[in-house]
């Protein structure tokens, strides 16, 4: 198991996990395993060639950070992903975080959400960070898990909204 880089070579794999994502209908997402399937079958280099200029920061939108965008890998499939953003905005600070995460549905309570966490913390601190925000729905109670197994120390709750669950804020010293 490990965290590549985002590579063509996992195309058919990442496929696969954006169907379970999706089959998850979770409406309020607003990641990239909502996105067309067709659009990223046809154009999955153009995306990956996205996510690699993220990491330096080439071409972000106005008001974005830098962010490094890992999968996770076991036996050559997609077991999840990481992005891990190189500072913070006033809105990663309330509530994103420098790490977010995800594991693909059929690969979830099996121990690799702990592991991705604990890999992107390594990476964070290559960066050159020496303490990272982590944060998570307080109804996550797995991702409060995976957080406070890697050494998180809650912060405080923020309010995302009225009909929204609260945002869990934990800071880990790399």
């Amino acid at each position: 198991m490990q965290l590549v880089t985002p590579s063509i070579l996992y195309k058919d794999s990442f496929l696969d996990a954006l169907k379970e994502y999706q089959k998850e209908k979770l409406d309020d997402r607003q990641d990239i395993f909502l996105i067309n399937a067709s659009f990223l079958k046809n154009n999955f280099q153009e995306y990956v060639d996205k996510l690699l200029d993220e990491s330096s920061g080439k071409d972000l939108p106005r008001g974005y950070v830098p962010a490094t965008t890992y999968w996770l890998i076991e036996n050559d499939e997609l077991i999840g992903r990481v992005n891990i953003r190189h500072s913070l905005t006033k809105g990663l600070f309330m509530i994103g975080g420098h790490i977010g995460y995800d594991i693909r549905p059929s690969k979830r309570r099996k121990g690799y959400g702990t592991k991705i966490l604990e890999y992107a913390l390594l990476k964070a601190k290559a960066l050159g960070l020496t303490k990272v925000l982590v944060t998570c729905d307080e109804t996550n109670i797995g991702s409060k898990k995976i957080i406070e197994a890697n050494g998180g120390i809650f912060e405080n709750s923020v309010s995302q909204g009225k009909e929204r669950p609260r945002k869990l804020r934990y800071w880990i010293t790399l």
